[in-house]
C-alpha cells in the first residue's frame, strides 16, 4: 500500500494547477488532504469522482478556511468526521476511516496565528485529538497531516530564529514529545536521520528555492503497526502549493 498526504492550499487552486493528473499518475492506494477551502458543491466534480476511489470531503463551515478529504481505494468500514466537539469540528479538520486491519487519520492541526494567538486553541486541539485516539489503543493507527509544529531542530531550517514563533514554540514542541511517548512512531525519521529535508517553504520569501524549510507534515504509526512500514519519503519535487505530499508505503493488503 501507498499511501500519501498533502497540504494542498485550496482544492481549486490546486485543480487548476494540475492536481488531478498528478494523482492520477500517482495513483494511491490512500490520499488524504488538507486545507481544502471548499465547501462540498465547491469541490471540482472531477475531483469528487475520481474513478477507482470513494471519496470524503469535510469542509470548514467557514467559507475558503481549513477543510480536509480523502480519497481511497477501498470502502472504510465507517467514517468519522472530527472528535464530537463542535469547537473543534466546526473547522473540518479531520477524517477518520475504519478499515478491516487499521484506523487512517487525516488531519489538519490547527496553525497558532499571527502573533501566536491561537496557540491555546491549537494545544487544545492536539489533546482532543490525543484522548480520542488513546480510545483505539490496540488497533493499527496511522495519523497523516500537516501538524503545523516543526518536532525537532533537525525538522526546520532556521531553528534558533523561530523558538518564539508558533510551528516551534516550547509547548508546541513538548506536546508532540507527549504523543510520540504514548506510542506514536514518525515514519520518515524510522528511515532518514539527517537534516534538510523539507514539506513546507514560505512563499512570499521564495524559501523553496533556497530549501529555508520546516518540516511539518507527518506520517505517525502505533508501534504495534511500525514493523508494516517499509519506507517513508517527501516528495519535495512536487510543486503546487506551498508544501509538498509525503507518504508511507505499507506492507499490507488492502
Amino acid at each position: 500500500m501507498r499511501l500519501l498526504s498533502w497540504n494542498i492550499n485550496g482544492i481549486r487552486a490546486a485543480y487548476k494547477k494540475g492536481f488531478l493528473d498528478w494523482f492520477l499518475a500517482e495513483m494511491p492506494d490512500i490520499l488524504g488532504v488538507q486545507e481544502v477551502k471548499a465547501m462540498r458543491e465547491q469541490v471540482p466534480k472531477a475531483l469528487v469522482d475520481v474513478p477507482g476511489y470513494y471519496s470524503f470531503i469535510n469542509p470548514a463551515e467557514k467559507p475558503g478556511y481549513a477543510g480536509t478529504a480523502v480519497w481511497s481505494k477501498v470502502q472504510p468500514n465507517k467514517v468519522e468526521y472530527g472528535f464530537g466537539d463542535k469547537k473543534f469540528d466546526d473547522e473540518g479538520r479531520t477524517i477518520i476511516l475504519y478499515f478491516d486491519d487499521f484506523v487512517f487519520f487525516n488531519i489538519y492541526f490547527p496553525n497558532g496565528g499571527r502573533e501566536n494567538s491561537r496557540v491555546q486553541f491549537k494545544l487544545e486541539f492536539y489533546d482532543a485529538f490525543l484522548n480520542f485516539v488513546e480510545k483505539l489503543k490496540g488497533k493499527n493507527i496511522i495519523v497523516c497531516g500537516d501538524t503545523n509544529t516543526a518536532h525537532k531542530e533537525i525538522d526546520l531550517a532556521r531553528p534558533k530564529e523561530n523558538v518564539k514563533n508558533t510551528g516551534f514554540l516550547p509547548e508546541e514542541r513538548a506536546w508532540i514529545d507527549k504523543f510520540v511517548s504514548k506510542g506514536y512512531v514518525d515514519t520518515f525519521r524510522r528511515f532518514v536521520s539527517d537534516g534538510g529535508h523539507y514539506s513546507y517553504w514560505d512563499q512570499k520569501t521564495r524559501a523553496r528555492e533556497r530549501n529555508v524549510g520546516w518540516r511539518l507534515d507527518y506520517f505517525y504509526v502505533s508501534e504495534n503497526f511500525v514493523k508494516s512500514v517499509k519506507d517513508a519519503f517527501i516528495l519535495d519535487s512536487v510543486l503546487g502549493s506551498d508544501h509538498c505530499p509525503v507518504g508511507v508505503t505499507i506492507n499490507i493488503k488492502f
